[in-house]
């Protein structure tokens, strides 16, 4: 699975951990994070998020 970038802070959302703060499960992709779903350090929306390579 692909690890996202948010562009404002810089942090990585991986999918094998989750984001367990806000309720997302280990091994969710963001794809599937709730459209409410904000970065947990700036509260970036998903938008401000992109494809780390």
């Amino acid at each position: 699975m692909d690890k996202w970038e948010c562009e404002v802070c810089g942090y990585i959302y991986d999918p094998e951990n989750g984001d367990p703060d806000q309720g997302i499960s280990p091994g969710t992709p963001f794809e599937a994070l709730p459209d409410n779903w904000v970065c947990p350090i700036c509260k970036a929306p998903k938008e401000m998020f992109k494809i780390k390579r």
